[in-house]
């Protein structure tokens, strides 16, 4: 059926959703009240508990090698060249890019699939829906060890062993947690403007393109920062598929490097400190919309 994108029913619902949109991004800087000076105060105080361990990493990583183990925590002299020797040392590089290529097409898939497929129990009714939305959660209490083997073995059949292929194109099939997040977020979405689009002769993919996604940006963000973690920390994956050094993700090739160079230390810390920087600055870089997106998706069941 064709749409009218002039017209007035899903321009409506389109404007109510930029409104809805604007709304959650709530009112600009509060004034803090002073009873909660000491609340401010005491979880500052735990943040910087909490950041001593990656601030041991970073001067750490900057210590000549004979100073590691010295009790001081103030390199002397300061040794910035453990970074490039880094570089220099293992193709840190590349397994950085592998990473970044792994990461970015698992969060773009599992995306898609997750809210496609979360919109669909939120806003169509079809017999047995809940039936299916419990099986799909079902899904969620296999531990990953059980299905270890019998992947392998098909990715085996697939002749895809040895490839990026078994890293991210499993999220096409959506992730049973990030369906749930996505489902609850998505309930929170007033019906209205879901009507007002029907009756303009929008069908449910325009209105889960141009109106649902919109409004759901924090929620997709938060499974964005999820899924980029997982797939950057990953471990076991990539050490189960991956055979050639040149093709090492990043958590593996630090594995890898750590076994070949367990002498340098302060090599060792450089490379994990430049494998915990991108991850820092990602959730700095969207952590309003995360933390957004995390606390609605409880609003309603």
């Amino acid at each position: 059926m064709a749409v009218n994108t002039g017209s007035r029913p899903l321009a409506a619902a389109q404007a109510q959703a930029g409104a809805q949109s604007r709304v959650r991004r709530g009112p600009g800087r509060r004034r803090v009240a002073p009873s909660q000076i000491g609340l401010y105060l005491a979880l500052f105080g735990l943040s910087a508990l909490f950041s001593l361990p990656f601030l041991w990493l970073v001067l750490t990583s900057l210590k000549p090698p004979a100073e590691v183990f010295s009790p001081g925590w103030i390199p002397d002299p300061f040794t910035p060249k453990n970074y490039a020797d880094v570089f220099r040392y293992a193709p840190v590089g590349q397994w950085l890019w592998n990473t970044l290529v792994v990461s970015v097409l698992g969060v773009v898939t599992v995306i898609f699939s997750s809210s496609l497929v979360a919109y669909g129990f939120s806003r169509l009714r079809f017999r047995g829906r809940k039936q299916l939305f419990g099986l799909v959660i079902a899904t969620y209490m296999l531990p990953g060890a059980i299905t270890l083997v019998p992947t392998f073995l098909i990715w085996n059949e697939l002749r895809a062993v040895g490839t990026f292929y078994p890293l991210w194109v499993p999220n096409l099939f959506g992730s049973a947690f990030y369906i749930f997040m996505l489902r609850q977020f998505l309930f929170s979405i007033p019906q209205d403007l879901v009507d007002a689009a029907r009756v303009d002769g929008a069908s449910y993919l325009r209105i889960y393109w141009n109106i649902m996604l919109p409004l759901i940006k924090p929620a997709l963000v938060a499974v964005g920062v999820f899924e980029f973690q997982a797939k950057w920390n990953d471990f076991m994956v990539p050490l189960i598929y991956l055979n050639k050094p040149s093709q090492y993700t990043m958590s593996l090739g630090l594995g890898m490097f750590k076994s070949d160079y367990e002498t340098q230390w302060a090599l060792w810390m450089a490379a994990s400190v430049v494998f915990t920087l991108p991850m820092v600055i990602l959730f700095f870089l969207a952590q309003r919309f995360f933390i957004e997106g995390v606390s609605h998706t409880g609003i309603k069941g």
